[in-house]
This record gives C-alpha cells, sequence and structure tokens, in this order.
C-alpha cells in the first residue's frame, strides 16, 4: 500500500507540466530502485527483439526480466495510474477552458523546474556552455513555434511523443507533461486517457516502450559519459520551450505570441502559485538528501569507533 500511494504521487506528477515524476521519486525514496528495474526491462525488451531472431531464445531477456525488481513495479505502477487518471480527469477541463490561467500555472512550475539541470551540472558554467545552452534554447524556441494542429492523428507523431515522454523517469527536472505540451500532444493525451481511448492510449505505449529502450539508454550513456554538458544543453531546451507555455498566445494553428492584455493580476499570481509549488518540492527533496547524507557519515563515524 505505501509502494503504491507513493505511484499515486508520481502519477499526480507526471500529469503536471513541470513537476517531475523522477524529482518525485527521488523525494519519496524509489529513485535508484525505479531506473534499476526500468533498465533490466528495457535490455529484456531489447534482447527478445535481437535474441529471438538471431536464433538464441528467449533465455537471456527473461533473465533480465527475473532480475526487474517486481515486488517495486506492480504496486508502483497502479499507484501511478490511478493517480494519472484522476489528475487527468481534473486537468482536461481546466486547460480546455481555462487555458490562459492553466498556462500561467504551468509556466511558473516549469520555469523553477530549470534549477534543477543546471544546479545538476556542478558549478558555474563559462562563456562556451552559456552559448551552447543559448543555442539549444533557441532551437527549442523555434520548434515550439511550430504549428502542430492535427498531430494526434498521426500514429508516427503519438509514437514519437511517447517515446521523448519516458524520458522523464530519467532525468529528475524533467516533466514529461512538459514536454507533450511542448510537442502539443498534452491535450489529446490527457483526452484519450479520460475517454479511455484504448487505440491511442496503445499507439502511445508502445512509443513509452520504444523509448524505454532506445532513448532513456541514450539518456543515460549521456549522462554518464558527458554528464556536465547533457544538463547544459537540457537546461537550454526547457528554458527555450517554456515559448509553449506563454499564457497569451494563439491556439495550436496560430502559434503567435502576444503581450499581457487581459487577466493580468490572476495571471502572475497563478504564476507564482506554480513557481511556489515547485520550489516547494525541491525544497523538501534537498532535506531529504540532506538527512540521508547526514545519517550516512554517522553510520561512517560509528564504524570507525
Amino acid at each position: 500500500m505505501a509502494i503504491a500511494l507513493r505511484g499515486s504521487l508520481i502519477g499526480v506528477a507526471e500529469a503536471l507540466p513541470g513537476i517531475s515524476g523522477g524529482t518525485v521519486a527521488l523525494i519519496v525514496g524509489v529513485y535508484e530502485r525505479l531506473i534499476g528495474a526500468a533498465g533490466h526491462l528495457g535490455a529484456a525488451l531489447r534482447l527478445a527483439v535481437t535474441d529471438l531472431p538471431a536464433g538464441r531464445g528467449p533465455g537471456r531477456a527473461l533473465e533480465e526480466n527475473r532480475r526487474a525488481d517486481w515486488g517495486l513495479l506492480i504496486p508502483l505502477a497502479i499507484g501511478m495510474v490511478v493517480g494519472l487518471l484522476l489528475s487527468a480527469r481534473l486537468l482536461a477541463p481546466l486547460v480546455t477552458d481555462h487555458g490562459q490561467y492553466a498556462y500561467a500555472v504551468f509556466f511558473g512550475l516549469v520555469l523553477a523546474s530549470l534549477w534543477i539541470p543546471f544546479s545538476g551540472s556542478g558549478g558555474r558554467w563559462k562563456a562556451r556552455e552559456w552559448l551552447t545552452a543559448a543555442a539549444a534554447a533557441g532551437l527549442a524556441f523555434w520548434l515550439t513555434s511550430l504549428s502542430l494542429g492535427g498531430a494526434a492523428d498521426n500514429p508516427l507523431a503519438v509514437i514519437g511523443s511517447g517515446a521523448i515522454a519516458v524520458c522523464a523517469l530519467v532525468l529528475p527536472g524533467l516533466s514529461g507533461s512538459f514536454l507533450l505540451l511542448a510537442l502539443g500532444m498534452y491535450e489529446p493525451t490527457i483526452e484519450a486517457v479520460n475517454e479511455r481511448d484504448l487505440g491511442y492510449i496503445g499507439i502511445f505505449a508502445l512509443g513509452a516502450v520504444v523509448g524505454l529502450v532506445c532513448i532513456v539508454k541514450l539518456l543515460r550513456m549521456l549522462l554518464e559519459r558527458h554528464h556536465r554538458i547533457t544538463l547544459v544543453v537540457l537546461t537550454g531546451l526547457m528554458a527555450g520551450s517554456l515559448r509553449a507555455l506563454w499564457p497569451w498566445q494563439g491556439d495550436e494553428h496560430d502559434r503567435s505570441l502576444y503581450a499581457p492584455d487581459e487577466a493580468v493580476g490572476p495571471t502572475v499570481l497563478l504564476f507564482l502559485l506554480g513557481f511556489a509549488v515547485v520550489t516547494a518540492v525541491l525544497v523538501a527533496g534537498h532535506r531529504r538528501t540532506a538527512a540521508a547524507e547526514g545519517r550516512g557519515r554517522g553510520r561512517g563515524r560509528h564504524a570507525r569507533t
């Protein structure tokens, strides 16, 4: 039950652009186990695809599958589905009927989340790193300016969205829902969840599996071998993608940005609310990490005495 409750919190976070499911997984203490289990599942899927055609049988894939922490994955997945369904039911009318206010909250959530990849890169950035981040931000700004109306009808777009969104499991601070918003796929995905559109959900899930096998593995490799520059690029991409969350903009067919012209006061207050929520999550995560490190140092001192 406790693991399912943690999963529900991660599911709620995944439905909110700007709050990373990976960050919440860190806070509730399941991140490393979750990533380890996801790694075994990804390896099992990859081996199933490569070994069977080569005539080597399912042995290695089954071994990787057995190594996955199913005692964590099953209750966590149940909780995530429940949390995601509840959040989707509440968020869909909010985004549809009150887009400006919803985007204001999301803008604040994501802006505060920039601190995670920025601080995680370690140390002050050099001039070339600021330029790299600026180039990544410019690319994201341009991509999110493109009109993606009708993309939900394209199975390849849905598969790609699922593959990209699952990357949020790897990097705390990267929100899967924000990635969907930046791609213009957030509302159709939430609508599909609410309407139990199994066709769309199945295609999206296929993309998530592809992402688990390919993109997640690539991201993990980049973070291990090129940690600093990867986080610099991700910070720039997130910053540039904020364009997709500007409260005063056109619809999906008109991605123009406009100056604040109506309901400025409530919009700013909601932006500050979103910023404060992520700040509170980050502070809670920092305190949990500091407490864990303190306990570790304490055990080390006792071991030496």
